[in-house]
């Protein structure tokens, strides 16, 4: 239940005196600013100066109707959410204005409690409803989704996702290579559910031995097993109104999976050696690394529990066809590695860049993260080079390294000439690093460069590079 405090502000719109003034009263003494008109034209009138979130609105009124009120609204292109008041004889109406747009109904006489409880999730509803809306303004201006990161196709699909989703109370299964992201992506479902200021509970399936797993998971009483000296709390209690999140659901014994199933259907559960039935409130979001419908074929995930699990369905896309993400990526890393170190790392440059590119990242978003880190850490100055990239990327066979044909007969002068072109093509023109590259001076290469200049006429040696490609 929303805090009574919430300050949104309500129209009350009602032709009958003494209901109008006893429900602008009631709203108000649960928190709201209220305001109230007597039919659907003074609304109208009302709404421009007030800029009222919620419109409580009685169906039967004279001049303009609520009917025609929503209507009026709804050509105006207005996001204000309305309910609204039908006696009895009237209720086939009602659910025409909810098929119009209206959020729901409330048959008279009003209880005031059905009312409330009606309200806190409209009030809910639109904290979302606001949530998605800046991050939409975000993912527009930065190309990210709250701390999500991509601007790519891919991931454009799994943002709807997650904004369809993260309002319900359904069960979400999300599938992916490992560093994908699988955790974040729960974090940001909770973030934009009515249960955001809950518990989320995170549990790793695979990093728990498989003999205290459903204890970790439903908790257990004191002397259930030997050295269960006092009674302990699942997560399940712990994620009470709030989020569990099950991480690598296929590596669950089939036996922990009957009861997580059971839990799910039943709202109910049992902690190891105790005897009585605790109900529970949980959202529970499950992931895994490998596809559950293999997971089911091999025996892995239990069938009827995937379907229990399956209501939403999230796929991760692996970054190695999503590259387009990838700068978005590092510039964020850099962004927080530069804060936590102190550093000012502002780019890598070209050479650097080319590499992460042709990389096939088998670690997904968590290995850019961490080879940024590393590589923010040994940065010396603004750019990162090749030589801060660790090994494992720059020796792996998917980066393309440029390689010298030569042919008997090539003179070693034509070999030399060939060679500091390619290595200066190489680091996009920065000599300093080709002098490395080459392990000779600085000096030396300009002497080099000065010694071929002039081989074409009116080129400098390194714009041969052109008449080559």
């Amino acid at each position: 239940m929303v805090s009574t405090t919430s300050g949104e502000r309500v129209l009350i719109v009602e032709d009958e005196p003494t209901t109008r003034l006893g429900l602008t009263e009631l709203v108000r003494t649960w928190g709201f600013i209220t305001e109230a008109a007597a039919d659907g034209e003074e609304a109208l009138q009302r709404i421009t100066a007030f800029r009222p979130s919620i419109i409580i609105s009685d169906l039967v009124m004279p001049r303009m109707d609520g009917l025609e009120l929503l209507r009026a609204l709804k050509d105006e292109g207005s996001s204000l959410t309305i309910v609204i008041l039908t006696a009895q004889g009237t209720v086939e109406t009602a659910v025409e204005a909810i098929k119009e747009g209206a959020y729901d109904y409330l048959t008279k006489p009003i209880e005031p409690q059905r009312l409330k409880i009606l309200l806190d999730k409209i009030v809910e509803r639109q904290d979302t409803l606001r949530e998605v809306k800046v991050l939409r303004k975000q993912l527009r201006e930065h190309g990210s989704f709250g701390r999500m990161i991509g601007n790519s196709t891919q991931m454009r699909r799994v943002y709807q996702t997650i904004e369809q989703a993260a309002p319900t109370a359904a069960s979400v299964l999300i599938w992916g290579e490992s560093g994908t992201g699988k955790e974040l992506v729960a974090q940001t479902i909770h973030q934009l559910s009515p249960r955001a200021q809950m518990p989320f509970v995170p549990i790793n399936c695979a990093a728990i031995p498989e003999t205290l797993l459903e204890s970790e998971i439903f908790g257990h009483e004191k002397g259930a097993f030997t050295g269960a000296s006092d009674r302990r709390e699942g997560c399940f209690e712990l994620a009470d109104r709030g989020t569990l999140f099950l991480d690598e659901i296929a590596e669950m014994t089939p036996a922990t999976q009957v009861k997580l199933l059971r839990v799910l259907q039943e709202r109910k559960f049992r902690r190891l050696g105790g005897r009585q039935e605790q109900s529970v409130d949980v959202r529970v979001i499950a992931a895994t690394n490998v596809n559950p419908a293999d997971a089911v074929k091999n025996g892995k995930l239990r069938e009827d529990l995937y379907y229990r699990l399956n209501v939403f369905a999230i796929e991760l896309p692996p970054l190695r066809i999503r590259k387009d993400d990838l700068s978005l990526l590092i510039q964020s890393f850099l962004a927080e590695f530069n804060e936590r170190n102190n550093k000012a790392v502002s780019a890598l440059d070209p050479a650097a860049m080319r590499i992460l590119e042709q990389y096939n990242w088998p670690g997904n978003v968590r290995e850019v993260r961490n080879i940024i880190e590393r590589a923010v850490i040994l940065s010396t100055g603004e750019f990162i080079e090749p030589k801060q990239l660790p090994p494992l990327v720059t020796e792996s066979p998917d980066v393309v390294k440029p390689t010298l044909s030569l042919v008997p007969g090539t003179t070693v002068e034509e070999a030399e000439r060939r060679l500091i072109l390619m290595t200066l093509e190489h680091t996009r023109d920065n000599k300093t690093r080709a002098a490395e590259i080459l392990g000779i001076s600085l000096k030396t290469l300009h002497n080099k460069l000065n010694k071929l200049r002039g081989r074409v006429p009116g080129k400098r040696p390194e714009e041969e590079i052109v008449s080559q490609s």
